[in-house]
């Protein structure tokens, strides 16, 4: 079983992006997009994912403010973080997402120029996110918090 193996998540109402990392390499990449439909994932997918990976952790992006405060989207982190935790019994995290999204966009136009990613493949942004907020917390695990701290 890889112990190492840690999925990450870029939760949104209508898709979350979804990452693998590893630990001993402190690297992630993205994986893919898991629809939302009428606020609740695509759990087949998700409970697929768990099962291929076998992640010891999981690490949820939480949408903060500018400042830092939390704001009506850290709601539906909490909870998709909360489910996760309750439906795998895994450890579950909660990272500052603050900007992924914006370093997600850079990181696929850096790809896009060297010609590793086409136009198309923009629809997985999604997950690219989510590889930038698991990137952070492989590179500073202590800034990460555990789901316990904000029920």
């Amino acid at each position: 079983m890889p112990v190492s193996c840690v999925l990450g998540f870029d939760y949104g109402t209508r898709l979350i992006g979804v990452a693998v990392g590893n630990r001993l390499t402190a690297q992630a990449r993205a994986l893919t997009v898991v629809p939302v439909h009428d606020g609740e994932p695509a759990w087949v997918q998700l409970d697929a994912l768990r099962r291929e990976w076998l992640p010891d952790t999981l690490v949820v992006g939480l949408p903060l403010a500018l400042d830092g405060a939390e704001q009506p989207a850290s709601r539906g982190a909490r909870r998709f973080a909360a489910t996760l935790n309750e439906r795998y019994g895994l450890d579950v995290l909660l990272v500052d997402e603050r900007h992924s999204s914006r370093e997600a966009a850079v990181r696929f136009a850096h790809a896009r120029a060297a010609g590793l990613r086409k136009r198309r493949d923009a629809a997985t942004i999604d997950a690219e996110a989510a590889a930038v907020i698991l990137d952070r917390w492989l590179a500073d695990p202590s800034t990460a918090l555990p789901l316990a701290d904000f029920g």
